[in-house]
């Protein structure tokens, strides 16, 4: 896809227009957004992301349009996994839940920067360097044996390296002083907890793209694909952060059914290396096999997940009911 430059502006231009609309919102009425509201909005950003990949695809042709659902999907698949992480970060650093939004919508605009960022580096790289896709396929194979093998391990936060270097170069207070990211305290500017926090959210997003952008290049080599797609699965998160808060805990398979689909990934990502080195049975991958096990894997694992949690919750309760029974014996 050799783009025109106004291309690219448009779409930038596009997105920054409807975040900078998202963030007004939050600005005019800091609160926990309801979950009607939240439902509304999520829904409006996966029809965008649908209404576009739809234009790709009579534009661009299915593979295009493939390529763009299936990163699409997948990239939406690792946030959603992300959002486990995000509320350890508000727990740790105790945001007050009127201010949750606005720190989420920062955090991401600020982890939106850092992709575009890696995604640039990312696509000159592959670019220049063919080997690179072996490395990434075997990272890919690694992280998902990684996710298998440590899910049972209960999660916590551990400040990264952009964060303690926030809190030694710029003093901070104990406190949070509204929604304010710096506050003058006997003549001195000081930072608040909320300009950490954001700063936590941005960079743990960051750490989390080192999987699934190297995941997205496995389904497509186009930069514009692979950003738009980012975009699109970023862009809603504040919004599901807080529609599927309390469905997190019960979606207890998502680790397993994201595992399989990074792992299917890298797999894709070695065979078509070899394929295009000139190894003849190394087979070719089509986006659309690769879009369904995709979409099945997440399907399956999404079922499994919610008949696993509704028959813990049902022997729960029937445990409770013969609990009193047995000490009245």
């Amino acid at each position: 896809m050799n783009l025109p430059i106004w291309v690219w502006l448009t779409t930038i231009g596009v997105f920054a227009l409807v975040l900078a609309f998202d963030f007004y919102l939050v600005a005019r009425n800091p609160r926990e957004p309801s979950f009607r509201e939240c439902t509304w909005w999520v829904l409006f950003y996966v029809a965008l992301a649908a209404a576009f990949g739809g234009g790709l695809l009579l534009v661009a042709g299915p593979a295009r349009g493939g390529e763009f659902f299936a990163g699409w999907i997948t990239e939406y698949s690792l946030s959603m996994d992300n959002l486990f992480v995000f509320l350890l970060i508000m727990s740790r650093f105790s945001v007050p839940r009127l201010y949750r939004q606005k720190v989420l919508l920062v955090g991401i605009v600020i982890a939106l920067l850092m992709r575009g960022l890696f995604i640039a580096a990312g696509a000159e790289a592959v670019a220049r360097f063919d080997w690179l896709f072996y490395v990434f396929g075997a990272f890919l194979v690694y992280t998902a044996w990684k996710l298998i093998g440590h899910e049972e391990e209960e999660a916590e936060f551990s400040e990264n390296i952009a964060i303690r270097a926030v809190r030694r170069v710029l003093p901070a207070t104990d406190v949070y002083h509204g929604a304010r990211l710096t506050v003058q305290v006997a003549g001195r500017r000081l930072v608040t907890p909320m300009l950490i926090v954001m700063v936590a959210i941005g960079t743990t997003d960051l750490l989390f793209a080192l999987d699934s952008i190297p995941a997205i290049f496995g389904l497509t080599r186009e930069p514009y694909l692979v950003f738009t797609a980012n975009v699109f699965a970023l862009m809603g998160l504040r919004q599901l952060f807080f529609l599927i808060g309390g469905l997190l805990d019960r979606l207890i398979y998502l680790s397993k059914g994201l595992s399989i689909v990074l792992a299917f990934i890298g797999v894709k990502l070695i065979l078509e290396a070899l394929h295009h080195d000139g190894v003849s049975w190394a087979p070719e991958v089509p986006i659309l096999v690769s879009l369904g096990v995709i979409i099945g894997t997440l399907v399956l694992t999404t079922i499994a997940s919610l008949i696993k949690s509704r028959s813990d919750t049902r022997r729960a309760a029937a445990q409770i009911q013969r609990e009193p029974a047995e000490v009245d014996n």
